[in-house]
């Protein structure tokens, strides 16, 4: 089994701490959003509750989102190359 290298280590770290900033901003968004809805309807305070569970499913799916779409590979595993080295634009 192999180790990650420092910049394996670094990329999985910025992601991490993305995922969480997001995942906060979020949730503050939403709650804000349900906060400002019970507030000026005058609803009961059962309605904010529910409002605070939106907000944290928004912070999980958020995070569960970004490291999803974040895939390093496995230690001491090669990250696949692009099948024609150089080249950005698939027409090329």
């Amino acid at each position: 089994m192999g180790t990650r290298s420092g910049a394996q280590r670094d990329a999985v770290t910025v992601e991490i701490a993305f995922a969480v900033v997001t995942g906060a901003f979020a949730a503050a968004l939403v709650f804000g959003v349900a906060a400002a809805v019970v507030w000026s309807l005058e609803l009961p305070a059962v309605a904010l509750r529910i409002g605070g569970g939106a907000a944290g499913l928004a912070f999980l799916a958020r995070v569960v989102q970004v490291l999803w779409r974040f895939s390093p590979g496995a230690p001491g595993e090669p990250v696949p190359q692009p099948s024609q080295p150089g080249r950005t634009n698939p027409d090329s």
